[in-house]
């Protein structure tokens, strides 16, 4: 499991770590059943607190993104397919409106925003 996070971006590492495990749940890097690293390997291997990964995964438990077994460890839970495309639109209408409020700032139109996404996404070539 590849992690990176930093120390220079505003979110909290353990959010950092939550938000590219997920990721790799979303995208099928982690499928249904891996097991997770354990909390103090993964501490250890990050080089950050042990309250750090197990926040961490107390919150991708609570998410329902994997399920955690005493004495065994942590597993990708088996996933809702809804939810999975539930989270993608959550993640591109975070990107659409950072889209957008660039676009307020450079004053360009919708309709020049509109052609934008058509090229981008392929629709007018």
């Amino acid at each position: 499991m590849n992690i990176i996070f930093s120390n220079q971006k505003d979110e909290p590492i353990y959010a950092q770590i939550v938000s590219q495990i997920k990721e790799q749940i979303i995208n099928g890097t982690l499928k249904e059943g891996d097991a997770l690293p354990s909390m103090r390997a993964l501490a250890k291997d990050l080089h950050i607190s042990l309250i750090t990964t197990k926040r961490a995964y107390e919150e991708l438990e609570r998410d329902g993104f994997i399920e955690s077994y005493t004495g065994k460890g942590s597993f990708v839970k088996r996933q809702n397919l809804a939810f999975i495309k539930e989270e993608n639109l959550k993640a591109i209408e975070e990107l659409l409106t950072q889209a957008c409020e660039k676009a307020h700032q450079c004053d360009i139109s919708l309709d020049e925003l509109k052609e934008m996404m058509d090229i981008i996404y392929g629709g007018a070539e």
